[in-house]
């Protein structure tokens, strides 16, 4: 008989997943005010500046120069989803497409055949502080639609679907439907090649909050399912009879349902739910690329030499999109999509 709870292990920066998922990377700085340029009003001298994850006073540079976020970079082979809770990402890619998105929007990339782009995560306060909150999770492509055009679409903050819920004791939990669907709401639509464009998969991902002294009642799912929790917030969780330390992760079997209750009466409960039908097929990671074979890795590397993927339009290896904090979408088929 298989455990209710398993791999219990505590969370870092990236957090394990297992397939269809290829990891998730969990972004939370506490920036200072901004300066003219975008960048933290600090010194960066005592900084490995191009290295820099070490979250010192806080937050971290990553591998930006002037700018926190990742500058002009390459991908093939899976997708990306990001998710901001707080602050601000820049976007710019290879194919043309741009813009700046946040506070709860959800940027879905399928790098597919291969594109560059940059994340950048531009200080637009320059009179308090900038907090950036963000999960990034890598999505396998299967093998089939590993090099399919590349596309990215906005999942607006406004638009994703929220369902809230009361227990017994009239205590508020809420889901966040990021991918897949909850009794009758169904996600916004991924990107047409995504392993969670096809229900068969059971793909989920959702955000659940769960105020002091709620219960709630995570439904079963296909047996088939592989299906991981991860507790970033809290300071009491109990999921069935077992209490999970607040920053650990977790894995629950799919065919039963499981009772999450939060046992603090002061802080509520966050977590990020992970669940989809494996690919079952080979993983061969170099880098940025994710293929199923040597011969692929090599071949990608190979191709972005020769093409850069399209090349590099921006007049910045990590261009950022303007002061202020309208958030906005320049798609490559040239429509813009705005966000107040």
């Amino acid at each position: 008989m298989k455990e209710i709870i398993s791999d219990l292990r505590p969370m870092d920066f990236l957090w394990k997943t297992y397939d269809p998922y290829l990891f998730c990377a969990h972004h939370y700085d506490h920036y200072p005010r901004g300066n003219e340029n975008m960048g933290p009003d600090a010194s960066l001298g005592s900084r490995p500046i191009g290295n820099d994850f070490t979250p010192r006073d806080g937050w971290r540079m990553y591998h930006g120069r002037k700018i926190p976020g990742f500058p002009v970079h390459p991908h093939r082979g899976f997708e990306t989803v990001t998710i901001v809770l707080e602050g601000f990402v820049d976007h710019s890619d290879s194919m043309g497409a741009g813009g700046r998105y946040g506070q709860g929007d959800v940027q879905w990339m399928t790098a597919g055949s291969g594109m560059q782009h940059s994340e950048m995560f531009p200080c637009v306060f320059k009179d308090k502080p900038n907090t950036l909150h963000l999960f990034q999770i890598w999505l396998n492509l299967p093998r089939k639609s590993k090099m399919v055009e590349p596309y990215y679409t906005m999942l607006w903050n406004e638009d994703i679907p929220v369902l809230h819920e009361k227990d017994e004791n009239g205590k508020n939990i809420s889901i966040r439907i990021i991918a897949g669907s909850y009794k009758d709401r169904e996600a916004l639509p991924p990107p047409p090649d995504s392993w969670a464009g096809d229900r068969a998969h059971h793909v989920a991902i959702w955000l659940i909050t769960l105020e002091p002294g709620a219960r709630w009642l995570l439904p079963e799912t296909n047996s088939m399912a592989d299906r991981t929790l991860y507790y970033y917030k809290g300071r009491g969780l109990k999921a069935a009879d077992s209490d999970i330390p607040e920053n650990h992760s977790f894995k629950t079997v799919s065919e039963s349902s499981l009772y999450l209750e939060n046992t603090d009466s002061g802080k509520e409960s966050c977590l990020l739910l992970l669940q989809g039908i494996p690919l079952n097929e080979p993983v061969v990671q170099s880098g940025p690329f994710v293929m199923n074979s040597e011969e692929e890795i090599y071949r990608a590397y190979s191709d972005y030499e020769e093409t850069r993927f399209g090349g590099w339009s921006w007049d910045s290896p990590e261009p950022v999109h303007g002061s202020g904090t309208s958030r906005f979408a320049r798609l490559t088929d040239g429509r813009v999509e705005k966000r107040s």
